[in-house]
Formats: structure tokens, sequence, C-alpha cells
């Protein structure tokens, strides 16, 4: 009871679609690409193509879901919750697509193209829907920076639990070797994630729910125009902080699809079988995604004391610092290029967990600049992602470019593993990459977030209530 009483409703039903697109996101980013390279025998043209088609439309379905939630006058999409509670199961259903083959794909067979193109674009449709109205949930449902660190302190133990998955799905399916046990496991995550989701949309609150009650006559008079989206979004992106972190986010989010596509990719081929089983490479990756979370809990008192422009300052310094020294170690230490892919992937995970902070303070000085009725927090965060989201698309496309300039094309071919000596450019290759990829990002974020200037919102935990 004592327990229960501790608890905060709100901040725990907030989480939940957290939970649930945690579970789902972490498995789809972690095996697409494996999946659709090794299994169904995508070709590397067909590969590129649906990242072209999925990197336009992941531009710009953010921003366009964002004007529409901010300003549309139907409850399924002008209430954040409902948008939430009614996406959530297409939301499922769309991160059930690449799973289940259309057919028995041959290599090279076009249909795998198009299957990619159609999961791609319809789970991160689903997916923008979604987090677009959660993100404006956690910008609208306090403006205090103790209540907003609360929700990222709850918010992470969801994303801690949910990203067990990879490690449950790596252990139930043999890191997908077991592809029938596999199917059934994502299955049943997109049932949980579902319940998850549709929780937030019945229990969740907003400070602006009142308001909107009050409003809700002259709001209705509001009508969709490409005029104001256009007016709206150049608002947005007068304010230099904005512009600033956009830059620093897009690398953030290349970085982070660099880890979390080609993690096993790199570690199959450069830490032999016999140095890591099998069950310890799945805790490896499930480590990756789970212990990012632990990390921004641990981290609560430092950014109270410091705030999170200079913990996230920190984290770049950090990355570069590591990159170079495993650099300078070599490929031949096999344990500990598995520590090191394991903390990059922990760092970069923990330090995007708290990007909403900025962004939020980035909705409050723009609501206050413009003094705006209601907050445009979905348009915020969607033009954010019109601008990061194509850094999805382009790491996949450049780092699958690379490695097949060095065989990798021909290694995925072959049915019996061939003599490892043939391939050492490739394994070269991989090592460069995962050392010189993350210190190149690192040094281009440090240089564009020390001018960020909104470095003080957590001296000041008393905003003013809106």
């Amino acid at each position: 009871m004592k327990l229960m009483s501790r608890i905060h409703p709100n901040a725990l039903a907030y989480s939940m679609t957290t939970l649930g697109a945690g579970m789902m996101n972490s498995v789809f980013n972690f095996y697409y690409v494996k999946l659709f390279l090794n299994q169904y025998k995508i070709s590397e043209g067909a590969f590129h193509q649906a990242q072209i088609v999925f990197m336009i439309w992941n531009a710009i379905n953010d921003p366009l879901f964002g004007y529409i939630q901010d300003n549309s006058r139907a409850p399924c999409c002008s209430r954040r919750q409902a948008s939430i509670f009614y996406g959530a199961p297409l939301y499922a259903l769309a991160f059930l697509l690449p799973w289940f083959p259309w057919k028995q794909y041959q290599e090279g067979d076009w249909l795998s193209g198009l299957h990619l193109v159609v999961a791609l674009c319809a789970f991160d449709g689903m997916l923008t829907f979604v987090l677009l109205a959660q993100c404006a949930l956690f910008a609208e449902t306090s403006t205090r920076h103790d209540s907003r660190l609360q929700l990222i302190k709850y918010n992470q133990v969801a994303t801690l639990v949910g990203s067990t998955s990879i490690l449950f799905c790596g252990l139930i399916s043999n890191n997908m070797e077991n592809f029938t046990h596999f199917q059934v496991f994502v299955v049943l995550v997109g049932v949980i994630a579902t319940a998850c989701m549709c929780y937030t949309g019945i229990y969740s609150t907003s400070q602006y729910e009142e308001r909107e009650s009050l409003v809700e006559g002259s709001e209705a008079e509001r009508v969709f125009s490409w005029s104001s989206i256009l007016l709206l979004t150049k608002q947005i992106m007068t304010q230099r902080n904005f512009l600033l972190f956009v830059t620093m986010n897009f690398f953030q989010v290349f970085h982070l699809a660099f880890c979390s596509n080609f993690m096993m990719i790199f570690a199959d081929n450069l830490i032999p079988k016999h140095v890591l089983s099998s069950s310890l490479r799945s805790i490896m990756y499930g480590a990756g995604f789970i212990c990012p979370q632990g990390l921004v809990l641990i981290s609560q008192f430092p950014l109270k004391k410091f705030g999170y422009y200079k913990v996230v300052l920190f984290s770049f310094y950090l990355e570069a610092i590591a990159a170079v020294l495993m650099f300078l170690l070599g490929q031949e230490h096999h344990y500990l290029l598995a520590v090191y892919l394991t903390v990059n992937m922990v760092i970069v995970q923990a330090s995007f967990s708290l990007f909403n902070l900025p962004l939020a303070d980035i909705v409050d000085a723009d609501f206050k600049k413009h003094k705006r009725r209601s907050p445009l927090s979905s348009m915020v965060f969607g033009t954010n992602a019109f601008f990061t989201k194509p850094a999805q698309s382009l790491a996949p496309m450049l780092v699958v470019n690379v490695l097949n300039q060095f065989g990798y094309a021909n290694l995925n071919s072959k049915v019996v593993e061939p003599d490892p000596n043939l391939f050492l450019g490739l394994h070269d290759a991989m090592f460069y990459m995962i050392c010189l990829v993350p210190l190149g990002v690192a040094a281009i974020q440090i240089l564009t977030w020390t001018p960020f200037s909104i470095r003080n919102s957590h001296l000041t935990p008393m905003h003013a209530e809106m």
C-alpha cells in the first residue's frame, strides 16, 4: 500500500506508452536490417530504394501529423490521449508487417523490396502518430522542471522494462535463428504493447484539458491550410536554439541508427563465436538497450544539479574519448571490443533519452514568444523530426554501401562459411567505422551543442503554471 501511494498515477499512465513503444521499437530497429539482408536476401539496390522512399515519408509525416494534432477538430487527432488510444492497435499491426514474408523470397526478389518499403512506411507512420501525441503530453503535462524530470524517470523505468524485449527475443529465438519462435514472440509483443498504450489513452491527463474545453468554440474556426503550416513552421524555425538542437539531434539519430541497426552485424563479424557464445551475445545485445535506462535513472542527481545541457555535452566528450582509445587498442582485443560496442550504444541511447527536456523548453520559449493560446507541442516535435528522421535512413544506406565495397554482399550470399582471411579488408572497414563514425559525430555535436543557450531551466523549478 505504501508503494502504491508513492506512485504518481499520471506519470505511470504517460510511461505506459513508452513501455509499449519501447518493446516494439527495440525489436524492429535491431532485427529488420539483418532480416531483410540475410534472410529475405534483398538486393542492395532495392534496399537503397526502400530507404530513400522511407526517408522522404519519414520526413514528411512528422510535421504533417504535428500540424493535424495541434489544429484538427477531430477528437481522435486533437486530443493527445485519443490519438494514442486509437493509434495503438494500428501501430502494433504495422510492427508485425516485416516479420511475415509475403512469399518464399529468392535472392534479389523485387517483392522483398516492396515488402521493406511498406513495412518501414507503415511502421514509421503509426509510430509518428502515436509518439508525437505522447511527446506533446510531455510538454503539456507540466511546465515545472521537477515534474518533467519525474516523467523522464518513469519513462526510463518503462524503457528499461520494454528494452528487455531484445534480451528475451534473442534468448527465445536464438538471435532469430529459430524464426518460428521469433514470430510468436513478436506477436506477443504487439499484443502487450497495444494494451500498454491504450492504458495511456484512458488514464493520462494534461494541464491544458480544461482550457481546451473553454476555447473549443474559437478553436473550431481553425481550418487546415498549407499557408498556416508554413507560417507556424517558420515561427518555430526562427528560434536559434531550435536550429542548434535540430543539427545536433540529426547526428544523434544517425549515430543511434548506426548502433542499433549494425551492432549485431559488427559483433558477429569482428568477435569470433568461440570468444562470445550465443547466450553471451544475447546478453550483450540486450545490455545495449537495457543499460541506457539504468544510466539515466542514476543520473537524476547530476541532472538536477547541473542540468541536461552539461550532462549531454559530457556524453559527447565521453563518446569521443572512448572511440579514440578503442582505435588505438585495435580490433584484436575482442572482449574490449564487445565492451566498447555495448558502452557506445548505452551512452548514445541514454543521452538521446534526455532530448525531450530541451525540446519541451523550446516549446515553452515558442509559447511565450508568440503569446499562443496553447503550445504547439506536436508541431515543435514534428518539425524537429522532419529534419532529423532522414538520418534513420542515411545511416543504413551509407553503412551497407561501404560494407558491400569490401565484400559483405558476397559474405552474406555464401552458404558455407568462408575463410576469414578473405575478408580482412571487410573486418578492417567495420572496425574503422565503429571507431571513426562515433568520433566524427561527437566532434560535430560538441560544436553545435555548445552555443545552445537554454541551460538553466533546472535552476528555476517553479515555472509559471499556465
